[in-house]
């Protein structure tokens, strides 16, 4: 009995093609969008896993050349002998492959092949064996070396034994810098004593850059959930109406003497048959999308932040196990309801034609009523969300209720035209349309959130990109930054700087408390460059003037959230006691900070000497670094020209938008697929109806037109309801989200063409959709029309 039955469910697929293929398909797809996503973030983390465990020597001050290039390994030898604590490293291209050579002995714990495990030969990597550690893609481009495989190095990257990389590198007795280790000896000689030709080059700070990377995953994995979204509405949509079509069939097997526990577990298996099915098709589809987004991504990350992502994808558990298990919950999720009904139906319950539509009108109210629900829980939590958890219910609650409320506030706007409608033509139109809703309502929800979470995202990441320009400019504001080994050194900058004409910007902080948090504290010159460049998020007037004159402090954002400071607030550094004049906006930065006038930083921290200086020069900058390294001896290695790096992350940040782009296309041709879908489910059904109005006279071509006209106009008006839905949704990732997660606020900007032209493509896409089944009612027989009144319908 349980093989018949099961038979007699699937046969259901086998006389109707087309839905099992809208179920397939739209489940495929979700999984794709999401699992393509989850690839990307995968792989992105996994390279920053492998490149930390690599080297990780940007967390540690570096000795280095003053003209930049390599220098003696005597230097190295007298700087050991001498006491200092520091470890050798060379760096080179070999065959387009990153070696690093190091010396395990001396490096820092963790890095490079000394933490590979208990698989490495430490004594051969020592004693000159030629041993080079890169993974099983690296080592595959080394020809003519002897290559140990080991899978946590980042790809294009290896590690040798610094005496093996310099010969292979060709260049016996050179090291590229010195990494200083943060403990050293009590009594040092002065690094110009024993090697005069280095220089002291500080720890590079990526805390910022970090932070950003993880903001950028987290608006790709909440694109990725948005299409997972759209695309279960689909397979909501197919579930249902197949289960609404085989009321007869359940009613039948039941009549029979199947359990309803069995029938149950029949369809219930048959879900997931069906999931497991779409889930592959939908990891190997999410496998090709993330393969041909990834190198934008690596580019992006690469060169936008600083961090080192491979272009090549891998098959990693953690995404095509998440895309696996994302389609079994998604089936069951668009299914459960469909199976409770099931559970619920009465033996007899009679098998209607259209029970898909009727039931649907009779749980509208309901419908209305969990959308007011949900929307007004996303109203309580826009005040009272506190953390990421909340800030998620709140999306959830927003996006939900809203999809709900689309039907009924659709049906309103219909009821409204029909009742002003002139004509029986018209009259029809309006309620033939609204007869329609519940059928074409779950393609209609995709649609509206495909451009909600076309608009939200959109929004966001352009939010992201002007912000991430001002911070630029900034952080980078000086067009040239320069690092003095000594007072001499300083002094002779100084010099050359005034002669010049070249204002002059110390870069000074020290660590403080402030309000029991860690905080840096900087002291800043008056300069014009601050007033310009540096963007208040909340600030007293004459801000800068009251912090310039040494009456106020200026603090960042993370700062005022963990301490609670609000303007006018006073701020305890030292012996001195400022109000906060400005709140400035410093994202991705975990740590506070306060701007103190140079004056009151020199006073409250005497032993703190600028070292770095920022220059603002108008002409050539490289000129500028010539002529000053002749003057003063400031060597090209202490310099470093950010109008350049500015450029570069300002070009790379752009591809980017390849990404979004590509994301928005996919997400609404989902949409667009589930309208199609939708209407070529409702077209055999709609002969009935629509051969009355072709008898009284109105011509078949007629009929279709009226159909497209259909589809367009309600895509129009989802489009104009999704808008203030999706910068809803824009407002909390980037108000409650992003604040949740990392600490800071994205400010929202708002692009009106970019909406224009969203628009425009959904109602592309509508067009698209609804031109085949239009013009299949346009070209149906008359004896299909007439067989409607065969049997007196």
């Amino acid at each position: 009995m349980t093989r018949a039955a099961f038979g007699a469910l699937l046969s259901h697929w086998w006389r109707n093609p087309l839905q099992l293929f809208t179920l397939l398909a739209g489940l495929a797809l979700a999984t794709g969008l999401w699992s393509g996503v989850q690839a990307i973030n995968a792989e992105a983390r996994a390279s920053y896993d492998a490149a930390a465990s690599t080297l990780d020597e940007g967390r540690y001050d570096r000795l280095v050349a003053r003209d930049g290039g390599a220098f003696a390994q005597d230097n190295y030898i007298a700087l050991r002998r001498a006491g200092w604590q520091v470890s050798p490293m060379v760096t080179g291209d070999l065959n387009g492959v990153r070696l690093i050579g190091l010396d395990a002995l001396t490096a820092p714990s963790g890095m490079g092949p000394v933490s590979l495990g208990g698989g490495t030969d430490l004594g051969a990597f020592l004693t000159g064996s030629a041993q080079v550690f890169a993974n099983a893609a690296t080592a595959a481009r080394l020809d003519g070396v002897e290559v140990l495989i080991a899978d946590d190095l980042a790809n294009d990257t290896a590690v040798a034994d610094i005496g093996t990389a310099q010969a292979l590198l060709g260049r016996e007795g050179l090291i590229d810098s010195l990494l200083v280790m943060p403990d050293q000896p009590v009594g040092l000689p002065a690094l110009g004593e024993v090697a005069p030709d280095l220089t002291m080059q500080a720890a590079q700070g990526g805390t910022d850059i970090a932070g950003l990377t993880d903001s950028f995953h987290l608006n790709l994995t909440a694109f990725g959930l948005l299409s997972f979204a759209v695309g279960i509405f689909i397979v909501h949509g197919a579930i249902g109406l197949a289960f609404e079509q085989r009321r007869g069939m359940v009613r039948t097997l039941r009549a029979l003497g199947v359990p309803l526990n069995r029938l149950i577990g029949l369809m219930l298996a048959e879900l997931l048959v069906f999931a497991l099915v779409a889930g592959v098709i939908g990891v190997a589809l999410g496998y090709v999308l993330a393969a041909l987004l990834l190198p934008d991504v690596a580019a992006t990350l690469r060169g936008l932040y600083g961090a080192d992502v491979s272009g090549n994808l891998q098959l990693r558990p953690v995404w095509w196990l998440s895309g696996l298990g994302i389609a079994f919950a998604g089936t069951l999720i668009a299914g459960g309801s469909a199976l409770w009904g099931i559970a619920k139906m009465p033996l007899l319950a009679a098998a209607q034609p259209r029970a898909l539509a009727m039931a649907a009108g009779r749980r509208a109210r309901w419908q209305l009523v969990v959308a007011l629900v949900l929307l007004a829980l996303a109203a309580v939590l826009v005040f009272t969300a506190d953390g990421l958890v909340a800030g998620f219910a709140m999306l959830g609650a927003l996006l939900i209720g809203a999809a709900f409320a689309l039907p009924p506030v659709l049906n309103a706007v219909l009821a409204f035209a029909s009742a002003r409608a002139k004509g029986v033509t018209a009259q029809w139109f309006w309620a033939d349309t609204r007869q329609q809703l519940p059928g074409l309502s779950l393609a209609l929800m995709a649609l509206m959130l495909a451009i909600a979470a076309n608009v939200g995202v959109s929004t966001m990441v352009s939010s992201f990109r002007l912000t991430f320009t001002g911070f630029l400019d900034q952080r980078l504001a000086s067009e040239l930054y320069v690092s003095t080994d000594s007072a001499e050194q300083t002094a002779a900058l100084i010099s050359y700087a005034e002669t010049e004409g070249v204002a002059v910007l110390p870069i000074q902080s020290t660590d403080v408390q402030i309000a029991g948090h860690p905080a840096e504290v900087f002291g800043t010159r008056d300069h014009a460059t601050y007033r310009d460049n540096w963007q208040f998020l909340q600030s007293s007037a004459g801000a800068w003037d009251a912090t310039f004159a040494g009456q106020a402090v200026v603090i960042n954002e993370q700062l005022a959230r963990r301490a609670g400071l609000a303007l006018g607030d006073p701020v305890t550094i030292g012996s001195v006691t400022l109000p906060v004049a400005g709140i400035n906006g410093d994202y991705g930065n975990p740590v506070g900070q306060v701007v103190l006038v140079e004056d009151v930083f020199a006073t409250e921290f005497p032993h703190v000497v600028a070292r770095q200086f920022g220059l603002r020069i108008s002409g050539d900058v490289g000129d500028f670094v010539n002529d000053l390294t002749a003057a003063t001896g400031i060597g090209a290695g202490q310099t470093i020209d950010q109008a350049g790096i500015k450029a570069v992350s300002l070009a790379i940040f752009e591809r980017t938008f390849t990404v979004t782009t590509a994301l928005n296309i996919l997400t609404l041709a989902v949409a667009g697929f589930a309208i199609l879908m939708s209407l070529l489910t409702l077209a055999a059904m709609r002969v009935p109806q629509l051969a009355p109005a072709w008898a009284m006279g109105m011509t078949r071509a007629a009929l279709g037109r009226l159909e497209l006209l259909r589809a367009v106009m309600l895509a129009v008006l989802t489009a104009v309801l999704a808008l203030p839905l999706g910068l809803a949704l824009a407002w909390v990732l980037l108000a409650v989200v992003n604040v949740a997660a990392f600490g800071w606020q994205l400010p929202m900007y708002l692009f009106p063409l970019d909406y224009a032209r969203l628009g425009g493509f959904a109602l592309v896409a509508a067009v698209l959709a609804a031109g085949w089944p239009a013009w299949r009612l346009a070209r149906t027989p008359p004896g299909d029309l007439l067989k409607v009144f065969a049997n007196e319908r």
